[in-house]
């Protein structure tokens, strides 16, 4: 596997990727003063626009939500993505070809995962054909047995279209030759996973089935799941894409490109078990459902939802300065059997991954989301999910129910049996809540509960999973947090009241969009030049990168780049804040005034701070009979220094 995307490529595509034109592919933008743009935030619900982009700087910030980064984070977070998946999906998009370094000695490796320019576009070109393709056949002569499929289970042929559901006729090469007419070669064919390769030959994987198409985050089909119909088909009931350069069953979740908007906003994400019961769940109202593909949910999913969910770390989100943090509910839904149960013991394993609060919900008599809307209507669907109980009460209790609390036997093996469970929440808090229930379920006194619990969690019982290793801090182009996320410290926000806070912000936003009418004097302003904690944070961070004078020689977004680049994990979102916030007087033939103004006005209220440390020194010196005439002599030069600095300031001025 490759290791990081160089950076120069990641540079090239932040500036090649217009950022109007991805924001707009799921906003409406509207101007908002010259340079900037803004809509309706799609990551909360908001009636008055509070989204801004700015693109000659390539920022956009919600002034709502907090929410704001460059066009990579905002494909990431629209679409669900890691960091290098966004980049390569942007480096399609506008022509870059990646080239990738080992991570182990820095040396660049060619682009590796590409294994020639416009491969990838090629084989979601095939795909999307193939989508038609299918679509177009479900509605012909010899696919009745699919629209009898679909009619079975209460879906019609606008739910079919809304979906894309197909169908793969009965032939060996009825895809096969479609997608040579249209010009793709039998190698791209074979790479695609749609026609397999025999002794005689390729010929179509998929043939008399219902065919479902799996798109990616971003709406693009990558692979198929195709279902059974016919008796004399030997195959398995599903059949899906094979592993391909495309399609990672095990990072795949159906739904993801109709759901992630309704999770981002809902912060909830429902997870069944097919892709009849997604359609059923969207039908119903949940349009947060989505479901894996031939596989169990396991980490890589894990690692997608917590991305949905505004959570891209394993140990937490952003800190806010209210104390509150990024998170939501993960909600799996499974068959009230055996078979269901066994399932969600086994995502228990996995709820501690995500930053959420995780929930079962099970249908008592076995019916899975599919049948209870045929048998009982949406609104049942709906009930289902708002019925949801905590996954760890579920596991626990579905564990109790192995054995005879009516003896002392059974009581005992039940302790522990299910304390390692208790024992296993990592949330302290949590774990000695469920110690308490376990002690009710069973009726045994809560301290020997805890004992049990406390023997069980000091019995090493596991090997340690990725997600137990110690935290750090997440490289801006790694390809997803291998840890948890170190403590992220929390900036107040500056009153808005405040006359200094506000030009102090004011000068910051025109140093970042606007470095070329900056005047030089600014970047000789010092590390105490601004007062307010947060605004001094930025600054410092202006000065690593070089101050204004770098701004003017980089531009536009390479200037803010830079500068976020130098900012601390918890400034680096004021300065995005900052790069994109409406400026007051943005018109082409005054800005240079107004920027020179504001910069002017920042400069000379330092050299008032200076002014009157100076006073204040002098006086204390005058007031001592022993004071050193030396002293006093510089002082005053120092204070005689100042004014003239602020007279010749402000006739410039």
């Amino acid at each position: 596997m490759a290791g990081l995307i160089k950076r120069d490529d990641v540079e090239a595509v932040r500036d090649r990727a217009r950022i109007d034109e991805i924001v707009s592919a799921h906003v409406t933008l509207k101007p908002a003063g010259v340079g900037s743009l803004k809509g309706l935030c799609p990551f909360h619900d908001e009636r008055t626009p509070s989204f801004h982009v700015r693109p000659g700087v390539g920022r956009w910030h919600c002034f709502g939500c907090g929410e704001g980064g460059d066009v990579i984070s905002f494909v990431q977070k629209i679409d669900g993505m890691a960091f290098a998946e966004a980049v390569e999906y942007l480096a399609d998009r506008v022509g870059v070809q990646l080239r990738y370094e080992d991570s182990r000695t820095g040396t660049a490796s060619g682009p590796a995962r590409r294994e020639e320019p416009g491969r990838r576009q090629r084989l979601l070109e095939a795909h999307r054909v193939a989508a038609e393709f299918y679509a177009e056949q479900l509605f012909a002569p010899g696919a009745q047995a699919a629209r009898a499929f679909l009619a079975e289970r209460s879906f019609d042929r606008a739910d079919a279209e809304t979906f894309g559901v197909g169908y793969a006729p009965t032939g060996w090469d009825a895809l096969l030759r479609h997608l040579r007419g249209r010009g793709f070669t039998e190698p791209e064919l074979v790479a695609s996973g749609m026609v397999s390769q025999g002794q005689r030959g390729v010929y179509d994987r998929f043939r008399g089935r219902l065919v479902w198409p799996i798109r990616d985050a971003t709406g693009a089909v990558i692979g198929f799941g195709a279902r059974r119909l016919y008796d004399e088909d030997q195959g398995p009931k599903y059949l899906n894409t094979p592993e391909t350069t495309l399609y990672k069953k095990s990072h795949v979740l159906y739904g993801i490109d109709l759901a992630k908007r309704a999770i981002a906003q809902s912060k909830r994400v429902v997870i069944v078990e097919g892709y009849t019961d997604v359609m059923a769940a969207h039908l119903s109202g949940v349009d947060t459902a989505v479901a894996t593909c031939g596989t169990a949910f396991g980490g890589d999913h894990a690692k997608v939802v917590r991305r949905l969910l505004g959570d891209t770390t394993a140990g937490g989100g952003l800190q806010l300065a209210s104390g509150a943090s990024l998170g939501g509910e993960v909600v799996f839904t499974f068959d009230g059997d055996a078979a269901g149960q066994k399932a969600a013991v086994r995502a228990f394993g996995e709820d501690q991954r995500f930053h959420a609060q995780t929930f079962v919900a099970v249908e008592p008599s076995g019916m899975d989301p599919c049948d209870l809307r045929m048998a009982r209507g949406p609104e049942a669907v709906r009930a289902l999910v708002d019925a949801r109980v905590p996954l760890f009460e579920f596991v626990i209790r579905t564990t109790l129910d192995q054995f005879d609390l009516d003896t002392v036997e059974g009581r005992i093996g039940a302790l522990r049996t299910a304390a390692p469970l208790v024992a296993g929440i990592r949330d302290r808090s949590m774990q000695l809540g469920y110690a308490r229930n376990l002690a009710g379920w069973i009726g045994i006194d809560t301290e020997e509960v805890r004992r049990e619990v406390g023997r069980a969690a000091s019995t090493p019982t596991r090997a340690a999973r990725p997600d137990d290793r110690p935290a750090r801090r997440r490289d801006a182009d790694a390809t997803d947090a291998a840890g948890g996320a170190p403590a992220v410290p929390v900036l107040a926000a500056p009153d808005p009241r405040d006359p200094v806070a506000r030009l102090e912000r004011q000068a910051l936003i025109v140093v970042l969009q606007y470095p070329q009418h900056v005047p030089a004097a600014f970047d000789d302003l010092g590390e105490d030049a601004f007062g307010v904690p947060a605004w001094r944070a930025v600054h410092a961070a202006v000065r690593a990168a070089g101050g204004a004078g770098t701004g003017r020689t980089l531009g536009g977004g390479r200037w803010v780049e830079s500068v976020v680049e130098q900012a601390p994990e918890a400034v680096a979102p004021l300065v995005t804040e900052l790069a994109v916030a409406p400026v007051p007087e943005d018109r082409e033939n005054v800005i240079g005034t107004y920027v020179t103004g504001i910069v002017h006005a920042v400069l000379d209220l330092g050299l008032t701070r200076r002014r009157a440390d100076a006073m204040s020194r002098l006086k204390r010196i005058g007031a001592d009979p022993d004071a050193d005439a030396a002293e006093l002599a510089r002082l005053q030069q120092e204070l005689l220094a100042i004014e003239a600095e602020r007279r010749s300031l402000r006739e410039s001025a």
